[in-house]
């Protein structure tokens, strides 16, 4: 059985870096969005066992789609990947309930180690 991931993220190239830093004996089930508007209408029809959210996205921000998701019937696991590593965001992200933040440029070791924290390895 795979594991369904939403990787939301403007740049390809972050989205790309994403992709190569999950670890191979997982079957991922990978979805990507370039913007917080398209993460919100696919979480709103899909269950996604994990999403792994970039804050500065056009239409929505990451802020704006974990206050939406909120109002989902079960919250998915979010980990929130940013280059805007300030205090005051990792406070207001964790209220919202994302359960880690990672900074940019990601380093597949600091993923490996979220993804076994939350059980996936």
């Amino acid at each position: 059985m795979s594991l369904s991931v939403l990787i939301a993220d403007d740049s390809k190239l972050a989205r790309r870096n994403v992709v190569r830093s999950l670890p191979l004996e997982v079957d991922f089930a990978v979805t990507e969005v370039t913007n917080g508007q398209e993460a919100v209408s696919l979480l709103a029809d899909n269950t996604y066992s994990l999403v792994l959210l970039d804050l500065t996205m056009p239409k929505l921000d990451g802020i704006d789609v974990l206050e939406r998701l909120q109002t989902l019937p079960e919250m998915p696991n979010v980990v929130v990947i940013s280059a805007d590593f300030q205090p005051e965001k990792q406070r207001v992200v964790k209220e919202l309930g994302a359960k880690y933040f990672l900074r940019k440029p990601l380093k597949k070791e600091d993923l490996v180690n979220v993804l076994t924290e939350l059980g996936y390895l």
